[in-house]
């Protein structure tokens, strides 16, 4: 299954919330991973500009969009993006791959 990367920041209502009543996100995010067929490997709450890391497999990009949609559509995140990740495997497959197609490429030239 492919792996996927969300970053996210909460809505100040969301970490309100979370203060009043602290509560395991992690779990929440995990069943619906789950529900979609996928397995929540990581989820870390971090500093910086983002509030939330989660690294997870889905089935497809099809899974992946689906719970984005509904974390999107929660409104409990400001913000969020998701980064598509390759495992070495993979990209020394396109390495090669590019390697034999190289002559097939030119680059603009002015």
């Amino acid at each position: 299954m492919p792996f996927y990367m969300f970053q996210g920041q909460y809505t100040s209502d969301s970490i309100n919330a979370m203060i009043d009543t602290p509560q395991d996100r992690e779990a929440a995010a995990r069943g619906m991973i789950e529900a979609l067929g996928g397995t929540l490997h990581h989820f870390f709450f971090c500093f910086g500009s983002e509030d939330v890391v989660a690294i997870m497999e889905m089935p497809d990009d099809t899974a992946m969009t689906a719970g984005s949609m509904l974390v999107g559509g929660s409104g409990a995140m400001s913000s969020g993006r998701t980064t598509k990740l390759i495992t070495m495997a993979d990209a020394m497959e396109a390495m090669a791959t590019a390697g034999k197609t190289k002559g097939h490429y030119h680059p603009v030239s002015g």
